[in-house]
């Protein structure tokens, strides 16, 4: 039996700090996912949004679901289904533009939260990203500076709720994918389970725990890395009981930042040849958006395909 590993980001602090950052490397590295726990974002601020997520389901979004269930004819399934998920979703943009204010249905207290939250995982986001770097001999900044092109990285929130499946075994929550973007920030409910990460050909529970921030990597960070850190396919399996909660916000790349292996672990690591492409963030996301739940080794091959003729700039110290 494997042990997720989850992380407590508070021993940074102190005598504990080397051996947390060899956790965090060590979970890089061999899983692509982990969990925090003291990873300072608020825990009343946490049960705020929980509490107002689960409202905001019940008073505006079940009836839709249940409809969308009816029309697709879900509930009477007789053979596995492999082109729509069993989740119940809307996205919040934060960065560089946000559109908080053009999400319908949401209460004004239930927006103010969710801004709230946003920049609190913000900032756990870029404390995590400048952690890898530590971890990596990377110049602090390296890779907030990688994903900032030049307006912004692109910053936002998927809400997600997974309702009681009557089928399960034909459908799923979400379908098998890896994460296109940077790194992911997953506040998940702590009671209903359901998300797993295939490791070494097996697929392992991501376990629940009240408060934590789970942590996964996205394609960038492995191209970026050159592969020494790499983005893990996941899946979410519907439940037959309990409505599954999931805020998962994507710290991502600006739309025209340039994605490439840092020169630095090339060199350090002798490699004269480099087997990830270099590409503009957004080309790579409208690959992505029709190859989303296939392999993430073809996206990377197509990229290389495409020939990008940009000229590699070095990254500002400034």
């Amino acid at each position: 039996m494997v042990n997720f590993p989850v992380i407590d980001l508070g021993k940074l602090d102190g005598e504990g700090r080397s051996f947390t950052m060899e956790l965090i490397k060590d979970a890089c590295e061999n899983w692509g996912f982990f969990e925090l726990v003291n990873h300072g974002v608020s825990y009343e601020l946490m049960d705020t949004v929980e509490r107002m997520t689960k409202e905001h389901y019940k008073k505006c979004m079940e009836q839709k679901f249940k409809e969308m269930v009816a029309t697709k004819g879900l509930e009477n399934a007789q053979s596995e289904i492999n082109n729509v998920d069993w989740e119940s979703t809307f996205f919040l943009r934060h960065l560089p533009i946000s559109n908080i204010t053009e999400i319908p249905d949401l209460d004004d207290s239930y927006r103010d939260v969710m801004r709230k939250f946003a920049n609190e995982i913000e900032n756990l986001a870029e404390q995590m990203l400048d952690l890898f770097c530590e971890n990596l001999d990377l110049e602090k900044g390296y890779l907030k500076r990688v994903f900032y092109g030049t307006n912004g990285p692109t910053f936002g929130t998927k809400v997600s709720s997974y309702p009681p499946c009557p089928k399960p075994e034909l459908v799923k929550g979400l379908r098998a994918h890896t994460d296109a973007g940077g790194i992911i920030l997953l506040f998940q409910d702590d009671k209903v389970s359901g998300l797993q990460l295939l490791k070494d050909g097996e697929w392992i529970d991501v376990p629940p725990m009240k408060h934590s921030i789970v942590i996964n990597l996205g394609d960038q960070l492995e191209v970026i890395t050159n592969g020494k850190y790499k983005s893990i396919e996941h899946r979410v399996i519907a439940q037959a009981d309990g409505n599954r909660m999931s805020i998962a916000s994507f710290y991502n790349p600006g739309s025209d930042a340039l994605i490439y292996p840092a020169p630095e672990l090339l060199e350090k690591e002798k490699e004269k040849n480099t087997t990830y492409p270099k590409f503009v963030f957004e080309d790579y996301m409208k690959l992505y958006a029709g190859l989303k739940f296939q392999a993430k080794e073809p996206r990377f091959e197509a990229m290389k395909a495409m020939g990008n003729a940009t000229k590699l700039a070095p990254i500002s110290t400034a």
